[in-house]
């Protein structure tokens, strides 16, 4: 790669990536120069216009790029919603779809006028999810829960003075003794069925197989467990949302419902596609008890 100028280190840096099928290719290249650089995107166009000279590392990270070695592990962060987290080898990179998914589960405590919202994330990797909240709705008290060592050494560092209480264990039974105390559970918890290896290598090769693969009925083993402790951990009239593949939302659905909970509704992600499904505790006696196997029978 040519280092004699930012502008053209950028555009060969540009066509080295796109030979490589990744899907971004100039922004992947504008990030990695602002990351060796210490500025933002916007800065290292500018820098390029005016002739700066290429970071020397730049050509490095750029063909570890290109052997599909995901932005977020070269950089050590990723931006989600209003957080930056720190991410690499062992830990799930959060995803933009769960953005949404987050924002689904705001819009019921606002709408609420709920100002001090006891949530929970389950499965909460690098700590996304439970770091937003923290961030975005200040008197939440949120809880967290992962049980994988290695995420847990990256939420612990994402968590770290924000609030948020952490529990090393499975989302199962990590909220014994806490049930019916939580106004809101958020999850993502594993989906993807054991068969369905993920075509980016990205994924494939670097995310963690705990945080992708939903165990056995077509990858919904996972989030039935979910729902079930979700169901348990709920106050009457709480709500959970739960991020799911584009193709389980009827079986999600009736998750939910053998699960216990009423009002279930789907949800898309920024590209209209449906990523989520909600639901909610009734508040009536005749509340159902919640099938404690995690059998959703879909």
């Amino acid at each position: 790669m040519s280092r004699d100028g930012l502008a053209a280190a950028l555009r060969e840096a540009e066509t080295t990536l796109a030979d490589a099928g990744v899907a971004t290719p100039r922004v992947d290249a504008e990030l990695l120069a602002a990351h060796l650089l210490g500025v933002s995107r916007g800065r290292v166009r500018a820098l390029a216009i005016t002739g700066a000279d290429a970071p020397a590392a730049l050509a490095d990270l750029v063909a570890e790029r290109a052997r599909r070695v995901p932005l977020q592990h070269l950089t050590g962060t990723a931006s989600f919603r209003t957080v930056e987290l720190a991410v690499g080898p062992g830990v799930f990179v959060p995803r933009p779809e769960t953005e949404s998914v987050v924002q689904v589960a705001l819009d019921w405590v606002r709408a609420r006028g709920v100002e001090t919202p006891v949530v929970a994330d389950l499965g909460t990797g690098s700590g996304a999810i439970a770091a937003a909240v923290a961030a975005e709705v200040p008197g939440a008290r949120v809880v967290a829960v992962e049980r994988s060592d290695l995420a847990l050494a990256w939420a612990r560092r994402n968590l770290a003075d924000t609030g948020v209480e952490l529990l090393a264990g499975d989302f199962r039974t990590a909220l014994a003794g806490r049930e019916g105390t939580f106004d809101v559970v958020i999850t993502n918890p594993p989906y993807v069925p054991p068969d369905a290896v993920p075509v980016d290598p990205e994924v494939a090769e670097h995310d963690p197989p705990e945080a992708l693969y939903g165990g056995d009925r077509g990858g919904l083993e996972h989030p039935a467990a979910a729902a079930v402790a979700a169901a348990a951990a709920l106050r009457p009239g709480g709500f959970l949302v739960l991020e799911h593949g584009e193709a389980q939302g009827a079986a999600v659905e009736r998750i939910l419902a053998d699960a216990g909970f009423a009002g279930i509704e789907a949800h898309p992600d920024l590209t209209g596609r449906r990523r989520a499904t909600s639901g909610v505790i009734p508040t009536s006696p005749g509340r159902r008890s919640p099938n404690q196997n995690g059998d959703s029978r879909a």
